[in-house]
């Protein structure tokens, strides 16, 4: 019994020792990213000529500097987190912030500037990027059999891009599939070589718009299903329920949905990315969540200088290439990515009940695929969505975490994709 006592006597001071130590160095982290918030405002203005817009502002303040989007497509998160030196007006936070001028899309001096980086500015529509698979053997709209041609789009997560899919899914097709189904793996607004503007807040209506003006129209869509993955299952369930009578089915892999009771923006932020030292995952996620300043410089040093790091890994590894995830994490700027945290996966949770519902009243199949050792989005996430659309089928894979509930299982994943999708066409 000796084990357990000495554990129990244990417990409440290491408790105390944890908690004083994450007051610490949070207290720090806050004075931290005040401090660079003047800094980066010299630096913006020494480089850009104006410094740039922040939101260490009032958030009547922010709200007067979003140009056309409204109050409430804006996430509480991006205004109203807690800083214990910016509640008290430390290192002069009267002073009003500015707006960069006219609708600029040029690239950040902090961001990177090669080639790959900017291609979409290249783009004079500036669309999404996007791998399309056509059926092998399809003859204009219909193959040979005179079966009308299936469309599948697919929706990375959080700090990916098209890679996701294209690299796991599309090479375990079956032939019927490769026959018969036309696949679309996007790059969403902000990640990989889709477009980056600095005049976009990345709310779920932008990137909404962006997939129907890049993909839905263009392609004259009437009908197709849907899979994604984290993040992407929040924009693929509002694209869902804008397109319910386009819909067939709609597969959610590890979806951060959190039920409106609980699912004002701050509390999903303190959810999914609460301020917590341990475990380090955690630490790094509510590190680049809650420091808008911080996480700058973090995209300054890995993602605007991305192809020393690569270079460096490469040289480690021996390896002439890098895993698709590897270069996927740095595919992205401070500004989109940031937005996109806030406004998409905190500020969007308050309209996910309401999307769920319509999707449930229009008879869509739902199917959510979750790992039980997920330790990014909390289990509870997909059985919550049962609660709200019933007829969903969830499936708990055993000993998945957030990336392996995919990855190294790619063919039994496709195989229940594409069973999915032949049971919708019975």
């Amino acid at each position: 019994m000796s084990p357990p006592i000495f554990s129990e006597n244990w417990r409440k001071p290491i408790t105390i020792l944890i908690s004083a130590l994450s007051f610490v160095v949070f207290l720090i982290l806050d004075f931290l990213d005040n401090f660079l918030c003047i800094l980066y405002r010299y630096i913006d203005e020494l480089f850009e000529g104006q410094a740039s817009s922040c939101y260490c502002a009032s958030k009547e303040e922010q709200v007067r500097n979003v140009g056309g989007h409204g109050e409430g497509e804006l996430s509480e998160t991006l205004y109203q987190r807690k800083n214990a030196f910016r509640e008290m007006g430390f290192l002069g936070f009267a002073k009003k912030s500015r707006k960069i001028g006219g609708g600029a899309v040029v690239n950040r001096w902090s961001d990177c500037g090669c080639e790959s980086c900017l291609s979409w500015m290249n783009d004079c529509d500036q669309k999404l990027h996007f791998v399309v698979r056509e059926p092998s053997q399809a003859i204009t709209d219909q193959d040979c059999r005179g079966k009308p041609v299936e469309n599948v789009i697919f929706l990375h997560g959080f700090l990916s891009s098209s890679s996701f899919w294209t690299e796991t899914v599309f090479p375990n097709l079956s032939e019927r599939v490769n026959r018969n189904y036309r696949l679309f793996a996007i790059d969403l607004l902000g990640f990989g070589r889709s477009p980056k503007p600095r005049d976009c807040m990345y709310t779920l209506k932008d990137h909404l718009e962006m997939i129907e003006k890049s993909v839905i129209c263009p392609f004259q869509l009437d009908s197709f299903h849907l899979v994604a993955h984290s993040m992407g299952c929040l924009i693929a369930i509002a694209l869902a329920a804008k397109n319910s009578k386009l819909i067939k089915s709609i597969t959610l892999v590890a979806p951060p949905y959190i039920p409106s009771k609980d699912g004002d923006s701050l509390r999903v932020l303190e959810k999914l990315a609460g301020r917590k030292l341990w475990p380090p995952f955690l630490f790094g996620t509510s590190f680049m969540s809650w420091y808008e300043h911080l996480g700058r410089c973090v995209c300054f040093l890995v993602c605007r200088n991305h192809r020393m790091w690569e270079r460096i890994v490469k040289l480690l590894t021996r390896r002439r290439d890098l895993h698709f995830m590897i270069m996927d994490l740095t595919r992205h700027t401070h500004h989109s990515a940031w937005h996109t945290m806030h406004n998409v996966i905190c500020g969007g949770a308050k309209l996910m009940d309401g999307y769920l519902q319509v999707l449930s009243k229009a008879g869509v199949k739902v199917v959510v695929i979750h790992g039980d050792k997920d330790n990014v989005v909390p289990l509870e996430c997909s059985n919550n969505i049962q609660m709200v659309v019933p007829n969903a089928e969830v499936t708990i894979i055993k000993n998945a975490d957030h990336s392996s509930v995919l990855l190294g299982r790619e063919r039994d994943f496709t195989r229940r994709l594409e069973r999915i999708w032949e049971s919708i066409a019975c």
